[in-house]
């Protein structure tokens, strides 16, 4: 895709802003961009005087929300104006209006976004002294679970720079989530959406230790984790479910079945659990699949070869260690489990409950 800058949209979500809105958006058009949306996402009459000011820009529009919905919900209402208005753009580029984000950058992102054709995200260098040690934290802990829960490997999974080819739009404005969330529900659905992603060093800046950020680390954070929380606390039902059910199995029956015990247990274990398991992903963690005869069928084609893999695992490693006590084969099984448990929660998004 050739790279022409008049075919980009700069989009800067905005919540009760101060002047630095206005330097962030003089500093785009400084760059050379020649049309920028700015959300004003419900901060109410006091904040009316800035709006105004970049209303008198040149090539600048700006949608308003009448009450506090998101960043997710404003960036989602710039994609869906832009799409029905600017048929033409080639791509978006997102940028906060905090002054994190320098022109050099977003241009720079918006160029390789078109040379490799996939969405851009400007990555953060946090292993600098001057990152705040919440947001050093924060991100570290999220890149951490998003490479052990989705293979996905992002050093910056909370940036707010994200070049955007434009023909994702119409996609990215149905993405569920208003408000931070929305934007890690967005890499989520990236590999759905069939949007290639690659990371763009960009420089890191913090202003006054990042005062500005409306960022709630505790109700924001429970919300970006939100769909991993929900399979954690299905799974760790269906878990205990399994291994009492297990334990007790070996306890009562072990003797009698000698080296049939574990798959015996293993099996009927299995099958109570996962149909604790099924309910609660389809009704509340994916709500996808809507052909429930398909999904459950995809559920199973899954659980029995895990299963299967759970029971194999623990003999051997039962018998590797020559172990017979109840207690380590299911402390075994525990460990075992877990690795498990992360290559089953990406299937279950991906295939078991897929939307499409």
């Amino acid at each position: 895709m050739r790279f022409d800058q008049n075919g980009i949209t700069v989009v800067v979500p905005s919540y009760k802003p101060d002047d630095k809105l206005l330097s962030t958006v003089s500093g785009i058009l400084d760059a050379g961009f020649t049309d920028v949306c700015v959300v004003d996402d419900g901060g109410g009459k006091d904040y009316n005087h800035i709006f105004d000011k970049v209303r008198e820009m040149p090539n600048c529009t700006v949608l308003v929300h009448e009450v506090n919905r998101g960043k997710g919900a404003a960036l989602k209402t710039a994609f869906a104006y832009i799409a029905k208005n600017r048929p033409d753009r080639l791509g978006v580029v997102t940028a906060d209006g905090d002054g994190q984000h320098l022109p050099k950058d977003i241009l720079a992102c918006a160029r390789e976004m078109c040379e490799q054709e996939c969405a851009i995200l400007g990555s953060r260098d946090f292993s600098q002294a001057h990152v705040p040690a919440r947001s050093r934290m924060g991100n570290r802990i999220t890149s951490f679970v998003f490479l052990a829960f989705c293979g996905l490997r992002i050093t910056d999974t909370q940036t707010g720079l994200r070049a955007l080819p434009a023909r994702f739009l119409p996609e990215l404005a149905s993405i569920k989530g208003d408000r931070y969330e929305y934007e890690t529900n967005m890499l989520l659905e990236a590999k759905r959406m069939g949007m290639k992603m690659k990371e763009h060093t960009i420089e890191t800046v913090y202003i006054d230790n990042n005062s500005a950020s409306h960022f709630n680390a505790v109700r924001d954070s429970i919300r970006i984790y939100s769909l991993i929380l929900k399979y954690v606390f299905s799974s760790a039902c269906a878990t205990i479910t399994d291994l009492l059910v297990f334990y007790l199995f070996i306890k009562l029956f072990g003797a009698q079945l000698g080296t049939a015990a574990v798959l015996t247990a293993t099996v009927v274990a299995r099958v109570i659990s996962s149909l604790v398991n099924y309910t609660v992903n389809r009704n509340v963690v994916f709500g996808g699949g809507k052909n429930e005869g398909l999904t459950i069928l995809r559920y199973y084609a899954l659980a029995i070869p895990v299963m299967l893999c759970s029971a194999g695992c623990v003999s051997l490693l039962g018998a590797l260690f020559g172990t017979k006590f109840p207690v380590l084969i299911t402390l075994i099984k525990m460990v075992v489990d877990t690795v498990l448990f992360l290559v089953t929660f990406r299937v279950q998004r991906e295939w078991v409950f897929r939307k499409k």
